[in-house]
């Protein structure tokens, strides 16, 4: 019986993008950035991998204290960790705060895809980490919710 040496990588392994060398992610080294589709004043960073494309990708999401993402979806499975702060979500095509329920620090939320949902930063700021296989996608229930086509209107 043969015994690899678990030190030596297999030549032939494909690695997912960004996970083909070590490294660490510091709090203070989070890139945190304005996305199109997200009311102002909430930031996305990429963490791993490239949410644009198919495959694998981590992304943390910072949405400021009384900020409510619309009704939407995602074509993507999803699973949420919240990080920080209380994290608000309800199901549903048309936003209820009566709806949505309450996750603390260390909630994993599992969201299948096509389902349509809202947030709410109800309590003030939080974070949640998405995982997840791209390309990311969101489409909101009514277009009047949709940031990039208020951009696109306000342009004109």
């Amino acid at each position: 019986m043969s015994r690899q040496n678990p030190s030596r990588q297999n030549p032939f392994r494909q690695h997912q993008p960004d996970e083909d060398r070590f490294r660490a992610i510091l709090p203070e080294d989070i890139a945190w950035q304005p996305f199109p589709a997200f009311p102002p004043g909430a930031r996305l960073a990429v963490m791993v991998g490239h949410p644009a494309e198919p495959g694998p990708y981590v992304v943390r999401v910072k949405v400021p204290g009384g900020t409510r993402l619309m009704p939407h979806k995602h074509p993507e499975d999803r699973i949420y960790t919240v990080m920080s702060g209380v994290f608000y979500i309800g199901l549903g095509e048309s936003f209820d705060g009566d709806k949505v329920r309450a996750y603390p620090p260390g909630s994993v939320i599992v969201l299948p895809g096509e389902t349509w949902h809202f947030h709410w930063a109800k309590s003030g700021e939080y974070v949640t980490q998405v995982s997840a296989i791209g390309p990311l996608g969101l489409e909101y229930h009514d277009d009047k919710d949709d940031p990039r086509l208020r951009a696109v209107a306000e342009q004109r």
